[in-house]
């Protein structure tokens, strides 16, 4: 396709999710089935006018995945209820933790016993996998700072964080592969890969987030009263956070999604904890007299409610670029047994075996453990480490094996999981009343 054809194409699919936004939303089938029908007709499965090699065009994917995955992180991160509280976050830390080590190991038995896949490959496989999908899964996800839905939480935090817990297993499928020091008997891998790499994340993280809230609120307080440019402050503290943790070899996802957090946890503590000033408190310059009533106070805008909406639509707009790449790669005869059968096992036995085990001992409802062990979406965050899995040296036959079962995986999560979804939370919020 020419880049004529490319801007008509994208545009046209702009314009129609523009105004049939309402109709998508009455529709059983979500916008991600759309894009994904698109990509599939116009690529090689169908009128073959556009083919995207992700082995040749790797470095470019895992540009694109990485910056769709973060933007999708930082507006998860911005939409977490406050104030945090270590009982309710514990079911999403123990399901990107327990359930993503589980969802791994069971990927990597599938890959290696019914597969043939090497060990390396395996656990690369399940690494690749095993996180779901924070770009994706948005109707399933917190639709608001408010939003006070334990489900959506759940699936929320869960993909904010397992994005960064599944660095580690995929440096340990490279360094199976031979791509990756792992050091004697795993144990830099153990250090390096997984302690400190987590932790440091987690710190940078969350010193940024407090900080960029600190100065944010102090500047736009009096005496300053400073317009801030709440959207590039934003992409700013994506930027920075992200490339100052992977400089320091932590796992920059993560990163990102706990300084989006504590960004918004500190701005409403701030909020809640400081008086409006006299300046804030009044429209007029002059005192007001005894008998002048002196308005109610308007809360200051925050950085992180001010950039949230022009996140989402950079978010929007990502999905609907790389899941028509998705389309554009896939082949009739790429969906072989093999990648829709390794699909089929993760979707109906590993998501919900790992569900179950990680929650175990927890106050989680039955309902929501459920709906939790279905709603596993995978999507571009799989593709992300799948391009950077490539671009640290995957040999190239295995490069194309594990290409075409994830995109089938992929594929099929958009289809099964966006059919069911409207469906199935519909029947879980009916039977909570």
């Amino acid at each position: 396709m020419t880049n004529a054809q490319w801007f008509l194409l994208v545009g046209a699919l702009l314009l129609a999710r523009g105004l049939t936004a309402t109709l998508l939303k009455r529709a059983p089938v979500t916008a991600a089935i759309i894009y994904l029908a698109v990509g599939l007709l116009v690529g090689p499965s169908v009128l073959n006018l556009f083919h995207i090699n992700p082995l040749k065009e790797s470095a470019l994917l895992e540009v694109l995945t990485e910056v769709a995955v973060l933007i999708s992180l930082f507006s998860a991160g911005v939409k977490m209820p406050v104030p945090f509280s270590f009982t309710r976050w514990r079911a999403p830390i123990l399901l990107a933790t327990v359930s993503m080590t589980v969802t791994v190991a069971m990927v990597t038995a599938f890959a290696y016993y019914v597969l043939g896949l090497p060990l390396g490959a395996g656990v690369l496989l399940g690494a690749i996998l095993a996180p779901t999908d924070p770009v994706l899964a948005t109707d399933v996800q917190i639709r608001h700072p408010g939003d006070r839905d334990q489900l959506r939480f759940t699936l929320t935090c869960e993909a904010g964080m397992n994005d960064g817990s599944a660095f580690p297993f995929v440096m340990l499928g490279l360094g199976l592969l031979g791509l990756h020091e792992l050091g004697d008997m795993g144990l830099r891998w153990v250090i390096v890969d997984v302690l400190w790499a987590t932790l440091a994340a987690i710190a940078i993280g969350v010193a940024a987030g407090v900080a960029l809230a600190r100065l944010g609120w102090r500047l736009r307080r009096a005496p300053h009263q400073h317009e801030l440019m709440d959207d590039f402050l934003g992409l700013g503290l994506i930027g920075v956070v992200y490339g100052l943790t992977v400089m320091v070899s932590a796992w920059g996802f993560l990163a990102v999604f706990f300084a989006a957090v504590a960004l918004r946890q500190t701005e409403l503590k701030l909020a809640q904890a400081t008086p409006p000033s006299f300046a804030e408190r009044t429209s007029q310059k002059t005192a007001p007299t005894e008998t002048q009533a002196v308005p109610d106070p308007e809360p200051l805008p925050t950085v992180s409610e001010g950039s949230l909406v022009f996140k989402e639509h950079l978010e929007r707009l990502s999905e609907v670029v790389l899941i028509l790449l998705v389309g554009g790669t896939l082949f009739l005869n790429s969906w072989s047994w093999e990648a829709v059968g390794l699909a089929l096992f993760l979707f109906f036995v590993a998501r919900p075996i790992s569900v179950l085990v990680g929650l175990l001992g927890t106050r989680t409802t039955w309902r929501i453990r459920g709906t939790t062990g279905w709603f596993g979406v995978r999507g571009i965050g799989s593709l992300y480490y799948l391009m950077y899995a490539i671009q640290h040296g995957l040999p190239e036959t295995l490069a194309l094996q594990l290409i075409q079962l994830t995109l089938i995986v992929v594929a099929l999560s958009i289809l099964l999981h966006g059919i069911s979804v409207k469906p199935l939370m519909g029947h879980f919020w009916r039977g909570k009343h």
